[in-house]
């Protein structure tokens, strides 16, 4: 890719991760779910999601730190500590995947998500601390695996009681270690030289701007417009991964 061309994209995909990280600031997920097609789009899908994992990690810092005084850690504990090791679980499986076939997952991911969030939402299902760390076993395996499976944990996190601040910082603060796992498995297996960490921590210095944005504008939206955005993000970034699968 001519310097020209690669130096454009690089300057959009950091706009894209400010907006993303506004956007993951003030619904506490969606920025993986408009970032990383465009990482593939300009990396390819076996080295967006490494940089990806990097630059989640700094977006769930950023989460934490505008909300510590409102993480509940028992919920934050009976998440993280099946799902650390399921998510180690579901990166070694990532990485024995084919590129094409890493696209078609997250895109229909994305898409089945669309449904799949509005039927827990409906049914309004409420988690005590077994079935939550039940769940944070599965969501674990599911964001080694596709990366980013913030519209199941944030139904999770709230169907045990949370909203707002207590929501948002408890299911960043798990999402953080979920993800320094995953980032530790990919270096373990060779998936994370030291140019795809550099990649990841400018995308998620971007990422950490706008999730300190987000935060200002997190009491100003209401809860309806919060369901329309997720489900447009997850049409459209599942809409885009499967064409790339198939170009």
């Amino acid at each position: 890719m001519p310097a020209e061309i690669l130096s454009y994209a690089s300057l959009f995909t950091l706009l894209v991760g400010l907006f993303a990280g506004v956007v993951g600031g003030v619904v506490g997920t969606g920025s993986s779910i408009i970032l990383l097609p465009v990482l593939v789009w300009s990396f390819g899908p076996k080295q967006a999601v490494p940089i990806m994992a990097v630059a989640a990690v700094m977006a769930n810092l950023a989460r934490v730190l505008a909300w510590w005084r409102e993480v509940d850690w028992r919920a934050f504990l009976a998440y993280a500590l099946p799902g650390v090791p399921a998510a180690m679980l579901g990166a070694r499986t990532l990485l024995q995947l084919p590129a094409a076939a890493i696209d078609i997952g997250l895109g229909l991911f994305f898409l089945l998500m669309i449904p799949g969030r509005r039927w827990l939402a409906a049914r309004r299902i409420r988690l005590g601390l077994w079935q939550l760390a039940g769940a944070g076993a599965a969501i674990g395996f599911l964001t080694g695996l596709v990366l980013s499976t913030g519209p199941l944990s944030i139904p999770a996190f709230a169907a045990f009681g949370l909203t707002k601040g207590a929501l948002l910082s408890t299911e960043a603060a798990t999402s953080l270690f979920v993800y320094l796992t995953k980032v530790a498995t990919f270096r373990t297996f060779g998936a994370m030289p030291p140019a795809i960490v550099a990649k990841g921590l400018i995308v998620g210095a971007s990422l950490m701007l706008g999730a300190f944005v987000g935060k200002a504008l997190v009491l100003r939206m209401e809860a309806r417009t919060f369901e329309l955005l997720l489900d447009g993000m997850m049409l459209l970034s599942g809409s885009f991964l499967l064409v790339a699968a198939f170009r």
